[in-house]
C-alpha cells in the first residue's frame, strides 16, 4: 500500500477527531486498528509524532492581530504560491487567527514531502484547527471547505 502521513491522519479524522463522542482511544487500540486497516507501522509513527508535536506547541504570542506574514525561502519552496495565497485567504477570511496561521505552517513544514499540496494544506488546517479551543465556526468553515466541488475563493 503507498500511503503517507496525510492517509492517517485522514483516517483518523474520519474516524475519531469529527465524532461527536469526548472518548480519546488508547493510544495501543489505535495503532493496532491502523496496521489493521492496512497502514505501515513508521507512517503511523509519524503521524502520531506529528500530532503530538502539534498537541504541544506553544502558541506563539503576537502583539497585535494586526500583522502579515513574509514567508521565507525554505517555505516558499515548500508551500507554492497557490498555498501561500490560500492561507493568507484563510486569515483573511477569519478562519485562521494569526496563531493558528502560523501553527498551519509549522506543521506542513514538518511533513517529510519536498512539496505540499493545496488539498494536503486543507487537510493540515482542518487538523491544526480542531486543536484549539474554541473554533467551532471556523472549523465548520474549513470542512465545507475541503469536502465542496469547487474552490471556495471562486464563491
Amino acid at each position: 500500500m503507498n500511503e503517507d502521513i496525510f492517509d492517517v491522519l485522514i483516517y483518523l479524522f474520519e474516524n475519531y477527531m469529527d465524532s461527536e463522542v469526548d472518548i480519546t482511544p488508547n493510544t495501543d487500540l489505535l495503532q493496532t486498528e491502523l496496521k489493521a486497516a492496512g497502514f505501515n507501522s513508521g507512517i503511523i509513527l509519524k503521524a502520531f509524532e506529528w500530532l503530538d508535536t502539534l498537541a504541544l506547541q506553544e502558541a506563539p504570542v503576537f502583539k497585535s492581530e494586526q500583522n502579515f506574514r513574509i514567508f521565507c525561502p525554505e517555505e516558499c519552496y515548500k508551500l507554492d504560491m497557490e498555498c501561500r495565497n490560500f492561507i493568507l485567504f484563510l486569515q483573511g477570511m477569519n478562519i485562521l487567527t494569526s496563531v493558528s496561521r502560523e501553527l498551519v505552517i509549522d506543521r506542513a513544514m514538518a511533513i517529510d514531502n519536498k512539496h505540499i499540496s493545496i488539498e494536503e494544506l486543507k487537510w493540515i488546517s482542518l487538523i491544526v484547527l480542531l486543536s484549539q479551543a474554541d473554533e467551532e465556526l471556523a472549523i465548520a468553515h474549513m470542512e465545507h471547505i475541503i469536502y465542496q466541488e469547487s474552490p471556495a475563493f471562486l464563491n
